[in-house]
């Protein structure tokens, strides 16, 4: 749907006022003037809220080329917006709700409104997961549940789409009912009412009347009769007495009964009894709040009509969402998980589970603020959050805040306390924390950003972002690909393709991948001492590594006699007397001619391995030469024929299962009838994909991102940086930018083959890129010192660097240096 300004004017009952006679049509609704990316089709409201006004930034959005305002007052320069037109109305909040609730009323889609105190987001997210195989969905946007985030949720709905799902929440009464008009939900979801903003209703019958107003003119709600508080307004109030309700409970008469729950280390399995029949799911989340989610999905997808065994199937592979975590390198050997921007019981457990998926230290300290508006007492508050701390295998609490420290006596842990965030760095050193994951989780009145500074390992301006959210995006994406009994090998060689060893194995094995593979052994020693304790394969074992690979329980690969005779000398010395034998993984040469036993080896091999009591083949392997590239296709097909004869010929002689495995990230998806029992996932988790329509269908893991150190201007002729290679061929701009080739930037680049991205914009590289720092041009940017520069992202894919470079994207990934720090984040 496209609208023009004059549609739009009409809509929201606005005056045109403006020099252009142009007439632009809409696509996106702009409420942050930092997000301008589409000047001719945006549309900016300049919402007033208690702490900022949208109209301070008209003049910036007018000289980026922002055209079209939404306004209650006008600039006092207006007249010098000379191709500016402004829709002047009383209230611009209100008008973009009537804006968007009259886009909503275009459609006749299905419509699904979440609400409640806790889980909207996750509960979205996931019914997204489960659903986004046969519908087209759209949905809110990260947790877009605001009375500005529901109608630019709403924005996005087209003619594309078959199903929407939008979460609302609300903060005090008379909010839902102008998101219902927004949304206009034909079915509902009511998780539960819990504590959040207590302090601006009466009681909880209040909140719970506001809340269900949602869904006055709904067909169906579907809702857990457990919560008390919700069954009996549906049932007692008039208002709803046409509305048909879907409902579940583990002890009360309901359309889903919720039986027996069994949890194991990683994976719970819910049964229930609907229509007469005995279900059941399996989820791979243990914790309480998860639980309940997935049930709430499980409601829904039964009403939808989804059969049992689709959506069990389906289950299995949900991933965690809406953490905002970022997880960083600290001082004295610690890891910082930072979470400094709310503190609520809520979002305190999410960061809990978090921090105990980090298992390279068995240390782990909370640094806790007070928690706010919680609507409850201190002495009732502090208990709970005791009780959770305690729950959670917490070894020691910092408290920060009058209400926590008054409740000190309720913490049976190691513990500490400070009156304020002052307090506490004023008694704070060094030595006060080491080898332990720390997890910082405040209230932002408490400035915790001040500890962070201090705990976080100071290092260089240029960072390496890496988001672990579409990190687990892409996993799952290639296990869409692969048969259900396909086995994972996640390749974690070359600090994980730059991204950080533990922290992306530590990713890998929260989600329950089979193996990981590393390059050396010393790499397969520092998971094992970082908490790591999945199989893990040695693609390149060293003489001198073999003692420590039986120590640590590695797997070697064996591609060579010489290799096998070796790690049989290195059992020999160890004494080996386990019961069990060592797993080895036997690596073929079907063509590559790297490494590999040839097809005339097979039978002595055969033999060696069968005479030795003290190894056992895990797998057979071998690589693909060319599975990118489809003029090769006929020769990948020959390696893989080679390949299976020569693997089946080695497994007839044993009377135990032997994995096969060929395939990398992008065999899997050209070669999937060569799957075998296990894949190889590599440069695929990153987000680079094989041709331009999987990569349409993945997501960027890494972000290189650096900032502007000085600003200089340049007279023409003048020459700049090392050997005069740049040269001004006009007066210009430059930026220099703490990046060179000690972190990973190819000289290559130097002299305008490269780029980088400031505000958005293509800043070309000039003269040689330097050691530790290069130079940029930003003769047509508006940029100042300190402002984030993109070496490479979403906006300039590492696919694009390297063929910028002329080399492949592993190259660009595993150039980045390791010292340049590395952010990890879940969202």
């Amino acid at each position: 749907m496209n609208y023009t300004i004059y549609q739009i004017s009409e809509v929201i009952n606005g005056e045109i006022i403006g020099n252009d006679n142009q007439e632009y049509i809409i696509k996106k609704l702009l409420i942050d003037s930092r997000q301008l990316s589409n000047t001719e089709t945006s549309l900016f409201f300049a919402i007033k809220g208690e702490r900022h006004d949208g109209h301070t930034y008209l003049q910036e959005l007018y000289e980026k080329g922002n055209r079209n305002f939404v306004v209650s007052r006008l600039p006092h320069n207006y007249i010098s917006f000379s191709h500016a037109n402004f829709i002047v109305v009383k209230d611009t909040l209100v008008a973009l709700q009537q804006l968007c609730a009259y886009h909503r009323e275009q459609f006749k889609i299905p419509v699904i409104a979440i609400t409640g105190s806790n889980g909207k987001t996750i509960v979205k997210e996931w019914l997204f997961q489960l659903m986004r195989e046969d519908k087209n969905i759209v949905r809110s946007p990260k947790s877009f549940n605001s009375q500005v985030g529901v109608p630019l949720s709403v924005w996005q709905m087209s003619e594309a789409h078959d199903l929407g799902i939008f979460e609302a929440g609300i903060s005090k009464p008379g909010e839902i009912k102008r998101l219902e008009h927004i949304i206009k939900p034909t079915i509902g979801l009511i998780t539960n009412i819990g504590q959040a903003h207590d302090e601006n209703f009466e009681n909880q019958k209040q909140k719970a009347d506001e809340k269900l107003k949602m869904f006055v003119d709904s067909e169906v709600l579907i809702y857990c009769r457990d919560y008390l508080l919700i069954h009996d307004e549906i049932t007692t109030d008039k208002k709803f007495i046409d509305l048909k309700t879907f409902t579940w409970s583990k002890k009360l008469r309901a359309d889903l009964l919720i039986g027996r729950i069994t949890k194991t280390d990683t994976d719970s399995e819910i049964q229930g009894v609907y229509q007469n029949n005995f279900i059941s799911i399996t989820i791979p989340f243990i914790d309480e709040a998860s639980i309940e989610n997935a049930i709430h999905c499980w409601a829904m997808m039964l009403y939808l009509g989804y059969e049992n065994p689709v959506i069990a199937e389906r289950m299995k592979f949900l991933s965690p969402v809406a953490m905002r975590l970022e997880l960083k390198e600290g001082i004295n050997n610690c890891s910082v998980i930072n979470d400094t921007y709310n503190s609520d019981l809520g979002s305190l457990s999410i960061a809990l589970d978090f921090l105990n998926q980090q298992k390279q230290h068995p240390k782990k300290t909370v640094i806790l603020s007070d928690i706010l508006q919680s609507g409850q007492n201190e002495e009732t508050l502090y208990k709970e959050v005791a009780e959770l701390i305690h729950k959670k295998g917490i070894t020691r609490l910092i408290g920060i805040g009058e209400g926590i420290s008054s409740q000190s006596e309720q913490f049976n842990i190691e513990k500490s306390f400070y009156k304020s965030t002052d307090d506490f760095l004023k008694q704070f050193n060094n030595s006060f924390l080491k080898d332990e994951t720390i997890l910082l989780k405040g209230a932002r009145i408490f400035g915790f950003e001040a500890i962070t500074k201090v705990i976080q390992q100071k290092a260089h301006e240029t960072v390496l972002e890496i988001n672990l959210n579409s990190f687990v995006y892409n996993l799952n994406y290639y296990r869409s690909k692969i048969k259900a009994d396909t086995k994972i090998m996640a390749m974690v060689k070359a600090f994980s393709y730059g991204s950080g060893s533990f922290e992306i194995a530590n990713i890998l094995q929260f989600h329950r991948v089979e193996y990981l593979a590393v390059a050396y052994a010393d790499e397969g020693i520092e998971l094992r001492r970082a908490g790591i304790t999945m199989p893990i394969m040695v693609m390149n074992p060293e003489e001198q590594s073999y003692d420590s690979m039986i120590q640590y329980n590695l797997e070697p690969e064996i591609y060579s006699f010489r290799v096998l005779g070796l790690f049989e000398e290195a059992i020999k010395r160890s004494a080996w007397n386990n019961s069990h034998p060592i797993p080895v993984h036997l690596k073929l040469d079907t063509g590559m001619h790297r490494l590999g036993f040839e097809e005339a080896d097979v039978n002595q091999l055969i033999v060696r391995i069968k005479n030795n009591k003290h190894l056992t083949i895990q797998s057979v392997f071998s690589h693909l030469v060319a599975s990118d590239e489809k003029e090769h296709d006929e020769f990948t097909w020959t390696q893989i024929k080679k390949f299976n004869a020569m693997s089946d010929n080695i497994k007839s002689h044993f009377d135990y299962p032997i994995l096969k495995h060929i395939l990398n990230s992008a065999g899997i998806s050209r070669f999937p009838d060569a799957q075998f029992e296990m894949v190889r996932l590599g440069i695929g988790l990153y987000g680079i994909g094989v041709n331009t329509a999987e990569q349409l269908q993945l997501q960027n893991v890494s972000t290189l991102k650096t900032s502007i150190s000085q600003i200089k201007n340049i007279a023409a002729n003048e020459t700049i940086g090392y050997s005069r290679k740049g040269v001004a061929t006009r007066d210009m701009q430059i930026a220099t930018v703490p990046i060179g080739y000690a972190d990973g930037l190819s000289r290559r680049l130097s002299n305008g083959k490269g780029k980088m991205i400031v505000q958005g914009k293509p800043a070309p590289i000039v003269g040689n890129v330097c050691m530790d720092m290069c130079m940029i041009d930003i003769t047509e940017i508006k940029a100042n010192e300190s402002d984030e520069v993109i070496v490479f992202g979403d906006n300039y894919s590492i696919t694009e660097v390297a063929k910028d470079v002329g080399t492949i994207p592993y190259e660009i990934l595993t150039n980045v240096s390791r010292r340049v720090k590395r952010v990890y984040y879940q969202e």
